[in-house]
């Protein structure tokens, strides 16, 4: 059986803030413990009716935080077991408190109800209550009420409903012959590098990832913002901008609850601090991804295989991202992967995969996660009638 439900909200710009009580919190990650009593506002969507058995919600926002600002972001969900109290999504600052932030950046373990759990970056529904409505709340807090205050520009909510069973592959499409330029970079080269942050550039796909397509669209991070990076890259014998920017990428997404810069929602909100337009969401097969090469917009993809299972790539994985930049004449994917064969090289990085073993990988059971991360006025391929993009 395959069913392909998964549908994105997105609202923008207009968010109608309402004053909250002050909020005594105590950052749990901090050295200093303190207690600080925050000035409140927040924005809550409205409840969003899924039009089918939904099992998955994927929240998504961009927002920058000045000096002495951040934002928690929650959700509710309702079951059959009625509405489940607020999650925490996301205690989200774009600094690390040595750069200025208010807080450590973090998700929130040990959030389980009968109805499902947070599984970090996502709800993960229990297997017999699928959620029929959903809601997200994000509150702004800053030091001090007369601000300054986070500034969001966009929140959003992916909802997916997929059982992927032995489906055919999909037809190839639109983006057939297709490649866009996307630099090519590897984390292999930060193997060991940085070690407090999961252990160094062997977990650094997601930030490698999103650094390649922001240095794609041109708003990837200068020199001078790059300079703390004083440790050079372990496998490189020089240091170079682009290669410093994947660290400075690492320290803006890393979850520190979760250990790790793998989050998916704070690699997109990363993105967009860099003035990119970005979100997470699920795709359905791979022509809906070549709709998107077509266009000229490159997308960061999760996928889950052993060695035996993706011919070329030469390694197993428990969750990897990597990039989809192309496909061959014959409909096979062309990706620039930073595991790029586990060898230290971005010559390596460019790779090109079977299209039935990439989109098998990809899709795994639940439906193919994306990252889409572009510039405003580049505009996205037109959604099918049940949009999983906006």
């Amino acid at each position: 059986m395959t069913d392909r439900h998964v549908t994105l909200t997105v609202w923008e710009n207009r968010f109608g803030w309402e004053p909250g009580e002050p909020l005594l919190d105590a950052d749990a990650h901090s050295s200093d413990d303190s207690t600080v009593v925050w000035s409140t506002r927040h924005w809550s969507s409205p409840v969003v009716e899924s039009a089918f058995p939904a099992t998955e919600l994927i929240p998504s926002w961009n927002c920058t935080t000045p000096p002495g600002s951040w934002l928690l972001v929650e959700a509710r969900l309702r079951s059959d077991l009625g509405w489940t109290p607020w999650l925490t999504f996301a205690r989200w600052c774009d600094r690390l408190p040595a750069d200025g932030g208010a807080i450590t950046r973090t998700t929130v373990e040990g959030q389980t109800t009968d109805a499902g759990h947070v599984a970090a970056d996502a709800f993960v529904a229990a297997p017999a209550h699928p959620f029929s409505a959903w809601q997200v709340r994000v509150t702004g807090l800053s030091a001090d009420p007369a601000g300054p205050w986070p500034e969001v520009t966009l929140v959003a909510g992916a909802v997916s409903g997929m059982v992927i069973d032995d489906a055919p592959v999909s037809e190839a499409g639109a983006g057939v012959g297709s490649e866009i330029a996307v630099p090519p970079h590897s984390q292999r080269l930060h193997v060991g590098s940085f070690p407090a942050w999961d252990g160094g550039g062997e977990s650094w796909c997601s930030p490698t990832s999103t650094t390649m397509l922001l240095e794609h669209w041109g708003v990837g991070p200068g020199p001078d913002e790059v300079a703390w990076v004083t440790q050079v890259p372990a496998a490189s014998d020089a240091v170079d901008t682009a290669e410093l920017a994947v660290v400075h990428a690492v320290s803006r997404v890393f979850d520190q609850s979760y250990g790790g810069a793998g989050n998916w929602a704070f690699n997109v909100a990363y993105a967009a601090t860099r003035g990119l337009r970005a979100y997470v969401t699920r795709l359905r097969d791979l022509t809906e991804a070549e709709s998107f090469v077509a266009a000229g917009i490159p997308l960061v993809v999760s996928v889950t295989f052993t060695s035996d299972q993706l011919d070329g790539a030469g390694y197993d994985t428990g969750g990897h991202l990597l990039t989809i930049i192309g496909f061959t004449a014959e409909g096979d994917v062309i990706s620039n992967d930073p595991n790029s064969h586990r060898i230290a090289s971005n010559e390596q990085v460019r790779t090109v995969y079977r299209r039935d073993q990439f989109e098998k990988v990809w899709l795994g059971k639940h439906g193919g996660l994306t990252y889409v991360m572009h510039p405003h006025h580049v505009p996205l391929p037109s959604p099918p009638s049940e949009a999983n993009w906006a």
